[in-house]
């Protein structure tokens, strides 16, 4: 962990240099009417670098890839890059271009056994670039677009959003938000549940085509001679994903702000996952099967009291219900205390609690009659707790006088009914 942190902010610092240089006041050639012009021109420029970096450790008995059966250890290591351009025009209008790029590699130890034998691979890198541009005017309305990519060996995703917020009345303000996602998964099959062999005629002789476990294609051949056959992609199968965001913003006096959230997902394709055993009740093994479409409705409330200039008491709790019958509530509180001007620490707790999806049933519950079926817990009835703290650096002249302006540092405990446990701690990095 020391390791890869070192490393991480190593190679981030030689970036920064590479935008280090010294940049003179903008200046622009006025005319008659723009010298009469409350604002100046300020073309894009780079405004601010975000770094994070992340590790991530599970723990667990009840993975799904083993039927709700099998260990659950998982590690991650994650870090992004993040860069943000900013600019105004003579309208006063500011425009923001930001630019990221993630890369988280994961290691699951439950994967190996997508093969019987316990030799499939065991981890994954995943790359996330995404691109946004916003425009701001004077009366503080914003418009903005978004697009995203992810990938990974079993599965690509790509996202468009748009967003658009402006001020009402006193200190209110409504923001909407809309998002579209379109995933192809990669139809990888448990080794022994792997479909019926595509029977190719080639000429003389019959060749096999099966698709194995770890993603490749083997062949044989039934007669005499040698034959080459090219072995294509893995079948995949679409996942569409589309969100609308409404969240309303108040300001009720100096001391206390209110926020309503609402959302609505709809989700519709391919929802299992093809590498997902459920072992039914007569002992035989089939793949998770559930719905070609979900509706998921939460609902959010975030209430955040300041106690003078030291204290911050922050609120929130959400409703979630779907149509396939989980209904869910999280309850957190976060109070960041100031302890120096450019100290602070925020200690956080958050609660949560689900009811099973109408779809699960742990290893062995379903029958033949079931027309869907998932052992895999993340859809059964629990209750989980998540609790840490996190430590805010900011002095006035950047930590060591350099232009990293920030630092962040967040440990936090997970604790889940089902016995999962995990611990995560992040860094995040601020240079302007």
């Amino acid at each position: 962990m020391k390791k890869l942190c070192l490393t991480v902010i190593g190679l981030y610092i030689l970036l920064l240099s590479s935008f280090s240089q010294s940049v003179k006041k903008d200046s622009i050639t006025t005319s008659a009417v723009e010298e009469n012009s409350t604002y100046t021109t300020k073309p894009l420029k780079l405004d601010e670098i975000n770094i994070v970096s992340s590790y991530y450790g599970q723990q667990g008995n009840h993975s799904a890839v083993t039927g709700g059966v099998g260990t659950e250890a998982v590690t991650d290591l994650s870090n992004g890059l993040e860069l943000k351009f900013a600019g105004t025009d003579l309208d006063g209008k500011k425009y923001t271009f930001n630019m990221s790029m993630g890369i988280d590699h994961h290691s699951s130890a439950s994967s190996a056994y997508v093969s019987k034998t316990g030799a499939s691979k065991t981890g994954g890198t995943r790359v996330y670039p995404s691109i946004n541009y916003s425009v701001e005017n004077t009366k503080g309305t914003t418009f903005g677009l978004g697009a995203y990519y992810s990938t990974e060996y079993n599965y690509h995703s790509f996202a468009i959003d748009a967003n658009y917020s402006h001020k009402i009345g006193s200190g209110g303000e409504l923001s909407t938000k809309v998002s579209s996602y379109f995933d192809q998964v990669k139809l990888i099959y448990p080794s022994e549940l792997i479909p019926a062999p595509v029977v190719i005629n080639n000429g003389p002789s019959v060749v096999n085509v099966v698709t194995t476990a770890s993603g490749r294609r083997s062949t044989s051949t039934s007669g005499g001679g040698s034959y080459v056959v090219s072995s294509g992609e893995i079948p995949t199968s679409p996942r569409n994903t589309h969100t609308a965001s409404l969240v309303y913003s108040q300001i009720i006096n100096k001391n206390l702000q209110a926020s309503v959230l609402v959302d609505w997902v709809a989700q519709n394709g391919y929802l299992s996952l093809p590498f997902h055993r459920v072992y039914f009740a007569d002992s035989s093994d089939h793949v998770e099967k559930l719905p070609s479409q979900r509706y998921k409705i939460p609902i959010g409330f975030r209430l955040n009291y300041f106690m003078g200039d030291n204290i911050i008491i922050r609120t929130y709790y959400r409703y979630f219900t779907d149509n396939w019958g989980i209904k869910a509530q999280t309850a957190s509180l976060e109070i960041p205390v100031k302890l120096t001007p450019f100290f602070s620490v925020s200690p956080f707790f958050r609660a949560y609690t689900q009811t099973a999806a109408k779809y699960f049933q742990p290893c062995q519950g379903h029958t033949t009659k079931d027309a869907y079926y998932t052992s895999n817990y993340a859809y059964s009835a629990f209750s989980s707790q998540y609790y840490g703290v996190g430590v805010h650096i900011a002095p006035p002249g950047g930590i060591w006088n350099s232009n990293l302006s920030s630092l962040d540092i967040r440990y936090g405990h997970y604790s889940q009914s089902t016995e999962l446990t995990s611990n995560i701690i992040s860094f995040a990095f601020q240079f302007k």
